[in-house]
C-alpha cells in the first residue's frame, strides 16, 4: 500500500525527533532551521493487539505486521508559497503525500530557538495554513484561467463542471477555508478535485509536541489550539517527542512500561500516533492466519473482496471465486478455525462483499 503521511511544521518544532521515534531512523535533529532538507522516509509497523493475539493462538513460523509510510519534510517558514526558505521543495514534498501530520510546538525551552522568537502554536498553525492556502489559490486560479472560456462559451459539459468546482474551491480558499471543506456531490466532481492535488484537500492530524510534564494531560498551549482544530473537523494528539525518544532508548519492555506509568500514560505516544496516521489515510486491516504465517494486510476502507484479494496477489483478484470470512471476535472466542467452522460462523462471500476491519480471510481463485 503506497499511501503515506507527511510530517510538517515550522522549523524546530520537533518533527525530526518525532520521526526518529517513529521509524528508528537517524534523521538529523539539530537546533537550527532547515536541518531536514531532503525528506526522510520511514516504513513503520502498525501496533495491533489483534495481530499479537492471533500470533499467540497460531504460533506461526512467520509474522508480518501492517505498515504505514511516514515522510519527514523540511520546516516551512512564512513566505514559502512564494519560494521563501525551502518553500518550493517543502510544498512539492507535501503534494506527494496523501495526508498531513502537522506538528505544533507546545513546549517552552530556552535552548531550542523558535524561528519566530516566541512559542505560539496558534500563530504557527496559521502560518502553515496560510501558506498552503496561498499555494492552492495560485493553482486553482491558473486552472480557472484555462477552463473559463471553454466552460462559458462552448457546450462542453465536462469543462462546465470543472469550472464550477474550481470556482467553489476558489471561494472557500479566499475565505480562509481549506479545499477539503468544499462538499462535492458527484463522483465526477470528487474525481476532478482529487486530480488537482491541492495541498489543503489532504486530511490533517495535528500533533501537539509538549514537555514531559504535559505528556498525559496537555497544557495551556494545547488548550489554545484545541477549539480551532476541533472547529475545522480535524483530530488532535498530544505527544512529548523528547520523552518518546528517551523511552525508545530503554532496552526492556518492563522499563518502558514503568517509564510510561511514571508520567501518567498507559501507552506510548508513538503507538497512538502510528495508529492515528493509519486511520488518517483511511486504512484498515484484514488478516490471514495459520501455522505458516500470521499476516496483517492493509486495505482502503470500503474495498470489496476481489480488490483485497489482489493485495495478496494480482492473480487472486483476476481469478476471484469467493472468500471465506471469519470475524476476529468469533475466531478468538471459539479458539480456532475448525471450531469456527463447526459453529457455523464462517461465511462465504462473493464479489460484492465489503471487507470489514479485522476480518480473517481466505480467498479461493482460479486463473
Amino acid at each position: 500500500m503506497a499511501l503515506k503521511c507527511g510530517i510538517v511544521g515550522l522549523p524546530n518544532v520537533g518533527k525530526s525527533t518525532l520521526f526518529n521515534c517513529l521509524s528508528n531512523a537517524k534523521a538529523q535533529s539539530a537546533n537550527f532551521p532547515f536541518c531536514t532538507i531532503e525528506p526522510n522516509v520511514g516504513v513503520i509497523s502498525v501496533p495491533d493487539e489483534r495481530l499479537n493475539k492471533l500470533v499467540e493462538m497460531c504460533n506461526p513460523r512467520s509474522v508480518v505486521a501492517a505498515t504505514v509510510e511516514i515522510v519527514d519534510i523540511a520546516g516551512l517558514v512564512k513566505g514559502a508559497s512564494k519560494g521563501e526558505g525551502l518553500g518550493n521543495k517543502f510544498l512539492a514534498n507535501i503534494r506527494e503525500t496523501d495526508a498531513i501530520i502537522h506538528v505544533l510546538r507546545c513546549f517552552d525551552d530556552d535552548n531550542i530557538t523558535h524561528v519566530d522568537g516566541t512559542v505560539d502554536p496558534l500563530r504557527d498553525k496559521e502560518i502553515i495554513d496560510y501558506e498552503l492556502l496561498l499555494k492552492d489559490l495560485e493553482t486553482v486560479e491558473a486552472r480557472i484561467a484555462k477552463t473559463q472560456k471553454q466552460a462559458q462559451t462552448g457546450g462542453d459539459k465536462t469543462a462546465k463542471m470543472q469550472y464550477e468546482v474550481l470556482v467553489r474551491i476558489q471561494e472557500a480558499l479566499k475565505e480562509g477555508k481549506p479545499a477539503r471543506s468544499v462538499v462535492l456531490d458527484t463522483p465526477d466532481e470528487q474525481r476532478f478535485a482529487r486530480e488537482l492535488f491541492l495541498l489543503t484537500s489532504k486530511p490533517v492530524l495535528y500533533v501537539c509536541n509538549v514537555d514531559d510534564a504535559s505528556a498525559a494531560e496537555g497544557n495551556a498551549y494545547v488548550e489554545a489550539v484545541r477549539p480551532v482544530i476541533e472547529a475545522e473537523g480535524s483530530s488532535l494528539l498530544i505527544v512529548a517527542a523528547q520523552t518518546e525518544a528517551e523511552i525508545a532508548e530503554l532496552d526492556s519492555y518492563e522499563d518502558r512500561v514503568e517509564f510510561l506509568q511514571s508520567i501518567g500514560l498507559e501507552e506510548s505516544g508513538v503507538s497512538r500516533l502510528i495508529r492515528a496516521a493509519y486511520a488518517l489515510l483511511d486504512l484498515q486491516t484484514f488478516f490471514t492466519a495459520g501455522e505458516d504465517e500470521v499476516r496483517a494486510w492493509t486495505f482502503i476502507r470500503g474495498s470489496k473482496a476481489p480488490k483485497c484479494a489482489g493485495i495478496i496477489h494480482t492473480d487472486f483478484e483476476k481469478g476471484f471465486i469467493r472468500a471465506e470470512v471469519i470475524k476476529y471476535d468469533d475466531y478468538v472466542g471459539l479458539g480456532s478455525e475448525s471450531a469456527v467452522k463447526a459453529a457455523g460462523k464462517m461465511s462465504i462471500e462473493g464479489k460484492e462483499y465489503v471487507v470489514a476491519d479485522g476480518d480473517i480471510m481466505h480467498f479461493l481463485f482460479n486463473v
